[in-house]
C-alpha cells in the first residue's frame, strides 16, 4: 500500500493526467502529488478548439477543465519533462529541476505532426491545431477573413476545421491524398458520405491529391500551395492536419519500450521496459499509452479519444494507488465529431474490419448507423445523426456478438454486407 511519505508525479497536465491525479486521491493516496505540464495553461478541454473556439463562440481561455475531486497537488506548468532515470527514480525537467518519485503516471499525450519542410512551416498563416495557443492563433487568422483557406489532410481535425471555415462563410479547400475524407478510419464507403457532406456545405474536396510545397509572398506570408499534379491553390491561411506524434522523446535512455506511436503498457496499464517487463511504479494513460485491448485480440492500440483519456486516466490512478488489482483495462473506445451540422459518433475500432452493413436509417437521408464486422463478430458502429441506437450496438460489440446483426435488430430489412474499402497504407 502507499503511504503519506510517498511522492506521485503525473507527467502531462491535460485531461488524462488531471483525471489520473484525481483518481489517485479518490483511491486513498495520501502522499504528495506533483503535476508536470509542458504548457503554461492549467488543464483544459481540447474538443472545443476545432469547433467553438475557431468560430469565436467560446474563447480559448474558457475551456479550462473543472476539478472533480480535491487534489492538494503541486504544479509545474510551462516546463516539459526532459529525461527519466528509473534506477534512481528521478525525473528531470527541461529547466534542470529534478524531482524524485515513488509512483509515476505518464500522460504526455501527443502533438500535431508538423509540415515536413521546417522553413515552410514557419510561414505566417501556416497552422497546426492541437493546443490552446494553436486555436487562438488560427482563430485570429480566420477572423481576419482570409481570401482562401487550405486544409491539408482529411482526418477528423481537418474535416472539423473545414466545416468551421464554412460556418464562418470562408472559402476552403480540403486536400486529401486518400480516396475520400476519413477513409482511413471509416473506409471509402462511408468516407464518400463524409465527402458528400462537405461538398454540400461548400467545401472544395480534392481527393487523391497531395500538397508538395508551400510558397510565401516574399515577406514570409503563405500565399499558395503546389499540388502533386503541378497545379497550384492560392491560400493565405493553411491548416496542416496530418495526424499526431506521441510525446515520448523524453523517455530516451529510460529503458522503457516506446516509439513515436506511444509507450508500451501491459494489459493492466503498467509501462513495459525494453525486455517486456512491467515497471509497477509507472503507469501510462491517454493518447501516449499503447496497450493490448482485450476486445481486439490483444492488439496494441493508442487512442486519441476524450472518453478514453478520462477512463484510462482514472484506471491508472487506481492502479498506482494500489486500489486496482491489476485488472485489464478494457473500456470500449468511443468518439464523436461535429461537422457541418452533422454529429458523427462511433463505438469500437473499425481497423481490420472485413465488412459493414447499414443497420439503421439510410445514408441518402443523412441519418443512419453502420456496423463493422471482422471474422463474423461486430467490432464497431458509427452513427450519423442517429446516436440513439448506438448504446445497443455498443453492447453487442462488447459482447463479441455475431456479424452481421440479425434482421430483427435492424430497421433496414435484409442487410447487405459491403466492403469497408480501407485504403492501403502509404509507403
Amino acid at each position: 500500500m502507499t503511504d503519506a511519505s510517498e511522492h506521485a508525479i503525473v507527467v502531462g497536465a491535460s485531461l488524462a493526467g488531471l483525471r489520473g491525479a484525481e483518481s489517485l486521491r479518490r483511491a486513498g493516496f495520501t502522499g504528495r502529488i506533483t503535476l508536470v505540464g509542458s504548457e503554461a495553461h492549467a488543464p483544459y478541454d481540447r474538443p472545443p478548439l476545432s469547433k467553438h473556439v475557431l468560430m469565436g463562440h467560446v474563447p480559448a481561455d474558457a475551456t479550462t477543465l473543472p476539478n472533480l475531486h480535491p487534489l492538494d497537488a503541486e504544479w509545474r506548468l510551462g516546463v516539459a519533462a526532459r529525461s527519466l532515470n528509473r534506477r534512481d527514480r528521478i525525473l528531470t525537467l527541461a529547466d534542470g529541476e529534478t524531482l524524485a518519485y515513488d509512483r509515476l503516471l505518464i500522460a504526455t499525450g501527443a502533438r500535431a505532426r508538423p509540415w515536413p519542410d521546417t522553413a515552410q512551416a514557419r510561414f505566417a498563416g501556416v497552422h497546426t491545431l492541437r493546443d490552446r495557443d494553436d486555436a487562438t492563433a488560427l482563430h485570429r487568422d480566420l477572423a481576419a477573413r482570409p481570401g482562401h483557406v487550405l486544409v491539408i489532410g482529411g482526418g477528423f481535425i481537418g474535416c472539423e476545421v473545414a466545416a468551421a471555415c464554412r460556418a464562418l462563410d470562408l472559402p476552403v479547400t480540403l486536400v486529401e491524398p486518400g480516396p475520400t475524407p476519413l477513409a482511413r478510419v471509416l473506409g471509402e464507403h462511408l468516407g464518400a458520405v463524409v465527402g458528400a457532406l462537405h461538398a454540400g456545405i461548400g467545401v472544395t474536396v480534392r481527393s487523391h491529391t497531395r500538397v508538395e510545397a508551400l510558397y510565401n509572398d516574399g515577406t514570409g506570408r503563405v500565399v499558395r500551395a503546389r499540388l502533386d499534379n503541378g497545379s497550384s491553390i492560392a491560400a493565405s491561411v493553411v491548416v496542416v492536419a496530418l495526424g499526431a506524434v506521441r510525446n515520448t522523446e523524453w523517455l530516451d535512455a529510460s529503458g522503457l519500450a516506446f516509439d513515436e506511436g506511444g509507450v508500451d503498457c501491459d494489459a493492466a496499464g503498467y509501462v513495459l521496459d525494453t525486455e517486456g517487463r512491467p515497471d509497477r511504479r509507472i503507469a501510462a494513460a491517454g493518447d501516449v499509452a499503447r496497450f493490448p485491448h482485450p476486445l481486439y485480440g490483444g492488439r496494441r492500440v493508442a487512442l486519441e479519444h476524450w472518453g478514453h483519456a478520462v477512463a484510462q486516466g482514472e484506471h491508472a490512478g487506481r492502479l498506482l494507488a494500489e486500489a486496482e488489482p491489476g485488472e485489464p483495462y478494457a473500456e470500449l473506445p468511443a468518439f464523436w465529431s461535429s461537422q457541418g451540422g452533422i454529429t458523427i459518433k462511433s463505438v469500437g475500432l473499425t481497423e481490420g474490419a472485413d465488412g459493414l452493413v447499414i443497420a439503421q436509417g439510410d445514408p441518402k437521408a443523412g441519418r443512419f448507423l453502420a456496423v463493422y464486422g471482422r471474422e463474423g463478430r461486430c467490432i464497431a458502429a458509427v452513427s450519423f445523426d442517429c446516436a440513439r441506437w448506438l448504446p445497443a450496438y455498443a453492447e453487442r460489440i462488447a459482447a463479441g456478438a455475431s456479424f452481421p446483426p440479425p434482421a430483427g435488430a435492424s430497421d433496414s430489412g435484409a442487410l447487405t454486407i459491403l466492403p469497408p474499402s480501407f485504403p492501403a497504407e502509404p509507403r
